[in-house]
């Protein structure tokens, strides 16, 4: 998004109407931020009422620049609407409630509000992919698939040439492979959306995120993976691969082509072919020499290839310029070298680091489940 998206011009516009912010959640100075507004999935994009501070409008994911300034235009309509709560009848009285208990985080309340404004809503409402889609990660929250498919069935025919249909399809797909296999619709439903996905991945009029095509590829690489066609996982790998290179080849600076960089490493290890990341993140570290984040998947992918001691060097780069919950999972993962090398001794004292850094994070940043994994792997050296 910052790299391709809030440098478009036309967004020049909406410069007047808003305060511009952007948090970084990894740092400590953030963490109060962090606390009063927590963010589940990124990024995250939130519209702040500046009379009480509220989320007026919360956004999961990624956006094209049309889809940006329809989010905006919701968030100034949320704001300029925020005294009556969503009070009233019909659909937007119904959407403003759940979008009221979305900015809260009450997703159960947002979930039953979205339904309802989906309901109600006429052929022509403009807002219908918008609730769809944060209606699926209210769903998300509650693990509740089954709903989810339901909703991503029925939209499917109304979103199909619009940006949403790529993020619905993901959605729907993920959960019919989480399903177990004594599910009788298991199956069908996996070959709907496998059918509806590649119909999304295929229609170019279709002007969506590359993010949300990328991620699309990788639910069809499992997909395939699930069927146990070996053949059609390396097939699809091979084309998420190509997709990527192409958007990176096009992008205009270090930061826009270091965009790509996590997703091309999925696609080479869905390859076997890891080692293909190897020339772009040193180009990466190289043209952006404070990102943590180039040395941290060098770590990973030398990792994977069994090269622990350019695995280690990579991990001291990495946490040289890392910093809050990102800095443990790189401590983690020079656990797993460690371990790989056979120095267990070494792998113990990192997990130890790790807790100890675990523990002491501000309220806004610290993570049980993140300390409770890193005590668990500790105990087990022990």
């Amino acid at each position: 998004m910052r790299a391709f998206v809030f440098t478009d011009e036309s967004l020049r516009a909406e410069a007047g109407q808003f305060v511009w912010l952007a948090i970084d959640t990894e740092k400590e100075i953030n963490a109060g931020v962090q606390e009063k507004h927590p963010i589940d999935a990124w990024p995250t994009f939130l519209v702040v009422d500046p009379r009480d501070e509220r989320v007026a409008l919360r956004w999961v994911g990624g956006a094209t620049v049309p889809q940006l300034r329809k989010l905006l235009d919701d968030g100034r309509s949320a704001v300029a609407g925020g005294a009556s709560g969503g009070s009233g009848e019909g659909v937007d009285a119904a959407f403003a409630r759940a979008e009221r208990a979305y900015g809260d985080r009450k997703f159960p309340d947002a979930a039953k509000g979205y339904q309802e404004a989906l309901r109600l809503a006429p052929p022509d409402w403009p807002r219908y992919g918008h609730a769809v889609e944060s209606l699926l990660f209210a769903l998300s929250k509650a693990d509740d698939c089954a709903t989810s498919i339901e909703v991503a069935r029925g939209a499917l025919p109304r979103l199909r040439k619009t940006p949403s249909v790529l993020s619905i399809s993901s959605t729907a797909l993920d959960c019919a492979l989480q399903a177990p296999a004594t599910d009788p619709t298991r199956s069908d439903t996996i070959a709907f959306f496998e059918k509806a996905s590649r119909e999304a991945i295929a229609n170019r009029k279709v002007r969506a995120a590359a993010d949300d095509r990328s991620g699309l590829y990788a639910v069809l690489v499992e997909a395939r993976k699930d069927a146990k066609d070996e053949a059609g996982a390396r097939k699809t790998a091979q084309a998420w691969a190509a997709f990527l290179e192409g958007e990176a080849a096009r992008a205009t600076s270090p930061d826009a082509r270091a965009v790509f960089d996590s997703h091309r490493m999925s696609a080479y290890s869905d390859l076997g072919e890891p080692q293909r990341a190897i020339p772009m993140l040193e180009a990466s570290e190289r043209d952006l020499p404070k990102d943590y984040n180039p040395p941290a998947r060098l770590a990973a992918v030398y990792k994977e290839m069994k090269r622990w001691d350019e695995a280690l060097a990579a991990t001291d780069r990495a946490l040289a310029l890392a910093y809050g919950p990102r800095m443990l999972r790189i401590l983690g993962t020079r656990a797993e070298i460690q371990l790989g090398r056979g120095d267990k001794e070494g792998a113990r004292a990192t997990l130890a680091r790790a807790l100890h850094a675990a523990e002491a994070m501000p309220a806004g940043q610290r993570s049980e489940r993140m300390i409770a994994a890193a005590r668990k792997r500790l105990d087990a050296l022990n």
